[in-house]
């Protein structure tokens, strides 16, 4: 520990939940993570690179960038995607908010949300200011990455369940974290940080299919990525902000715990349970959607053979993902019923235009997805479902499906992002940008400055 940071711990007191935080953000040895933690932080960047770029020209992004720009806010941070720059706050904004457009990127159970798209765009943005190394991004995204999924943690289902975004508040501690990290903050500043991400984290789940859910994850980055640069400068906040009275923890939980700070120090780390998706739609229609997947190829049947359709879901999906009657591509996203049918009728879920008001109101998808019926089931995982199928002919077809689970198979799953990237990222920046870019991503770790990446996707 460094002298400014004993001097740290005689000044206030650090021994809290927020300030054993504060104290592993500062004190925290890259060099002991090991390959395994940062292979699945490239794994998560190469994911927000391609889903970033994938949403770069949706009209919120289009509609947050023109108002930037008519406030002057130009400067020298780029826009994954536009060709624009902005100043580093207005750039994490609108980067984090493109990431999360599509509702593609990636996610955490421990966190009840969206972890990479509040970080990276935090961290990016400062690192293209000072120019810092891949490896020091790479270490700030594990740490940032780390500290959202504990406080996810400690806030309970209560938090989510109540109606708030954990993406957009829990997030914001993230990127606080991340960039505290990356800024190389003391214990004490990295508490102050940690107090300012707290009075700002906000965002509802009632926003749900609006513009609002992705610009929940612009402002927790923004706001993170402020949080950092304040407490780097002196300004103050409580260093028990998690856990006071009236703290982030009592005001926005009925079930907030405090926990310890990696206690175990040989444990995997959080971004080593990141699931990806392969669907560009809301993550709990995913199990009821690769169920189908499997009973598809298991069985021979079509889509006029189907009688009836029931998904047994935990009952949190009907708060976010149950929209019955959907009439636009954003709000598919959020409609287990239509994601079944489109599953059934063999449309590709995967690809973006398949989210659009033409396929939300197409006449045989509607009748499909009207024969769908959404009930409640407790399985072990919350993302987990159960899909029958009755025929017509009098047979049940039954298959469960957990998309809970994080790969197993590493290798497996770099190619399938690989696969992933390069359809998102061809129709932006060209086939041979996006080889360039997959390969700068995989040599991150050697990488004297981020700027080239940023550029290969500019």
């Amino acid at each position: 520990m460094s002298d400014n940071q004993s001097n740290t711990a005689e000044k206030i007191d650090l021994s809290g939940a927020t300030g054993e935080i504060a104290l592993w953000i500062a004190e925290f040895d890259g060099n002991e993570m090991g390959d395994r933690p940062i292979r699945w932080a490239r794994h998560a960047i190469l994911d927000w690179l391609g889903v970033t770029l994938a949403g770069a020209h949706e009209p919120l992004v289009d509609i947050l960038t023109a108002d930037a720009v008519s406030e002057g806010e130009s400067g020298t941070a780029r826009l994954v995607g536009r060709h624009q720059r902005l100043t580093p706050s207005f750039a994490a904004m609108i980067n984090g908010a493109a990431s999360h457009a599509l509702d593609y990127d990636d996610v955490n159970k421990r966190l009840h949300g969206h972890p990479t798209a509040p970080v990276v765009p935090a961290i990016l943005a400062l690192a293209e200011q000072h120019e810092f190394s891949g490896r020091a991004v790479l270490e700030a995204f594990v740490v940032g990455y780390e500290v959202e999924c504990l406080i996810g943690e400690m806030m309970g289902l209560a938090h989510y369940d109540h109606g708030w975004h954990a993406t957009a508040t829990v997030g914001t501690f993230g990127a606080a974290a991340g960039s505290a990290r990356l800024l190389g903050l003391n214990a004490e500043q990295a508490a102050m940080a940690m107090g300012l991400a707290a009075t700002q984290a906000a965002g509802l789940k009632s926003m749900f299919g609006t513009m609002c859910k992705p610009l929940h994850a612009g402002k927790a980055a923004m706001n993170g990525m402020m949080a950092a640069r304040l407490a780097k400068s002196g300004f103050d906040s409580r260093p028990d902000a998690l856990e006071c009275p009236q703290g982030f923890g009592a005001t926005q939980s009925t079930e907030f715990q405090a926990l310890p700070m990696r206690p175990d120090a040989t444990a995997p780390f959080a971004v080593e349970e990141n699931l990806f998706k392969y669907h560009a739609a809301c993550y709990l229609t995913h199990s009821s959607v690769e169920a189908i997947r499997v009973l598809k190829e298991s069985h021979d049947f079509d889509v006029s053979d189907i009688a009836a359709i029931r998904t047994l879901v935990d009952a949190g999906h009907g708060k976010v993902c149950d929209i019955p009657e959907p009439t636009t591509g954003l709000e598919v996203k959020f409609s287990i019923r239509h994601m079944i049918a489109m599953a059934l009728a063999g449309e590709d879920t995967a690809a973006m235009e398949t989210y659009s008001a033409e396929f939300a109101n197409r006449d045989d998808l509607v009748d499909l997805r009207r024969k769908v019926q959404v009930e409640t089931r407790t399985h072990d995982s919350r993302h987990a479902a159960e899909i029958v199928i009755d025929l017509n002919d009098g047979r049940s077809l039954v298959q469960f499906y957990d998309v809970g689970v994080p790969a197993d198979d590493v290798d497996g799953q770099e190619q399938r992002l690989i696969a992933k990237f390069h359809q998102l990222a061809e129709p932006v920046i060209g086939k041979e940008r996006a080889e360039e870019t997959v390969a700068l991503v995989q040599a991150l770790d050697g990488a004297e400055s981020i700027v080239p990446l940023l550029v290969a996707v500019d």
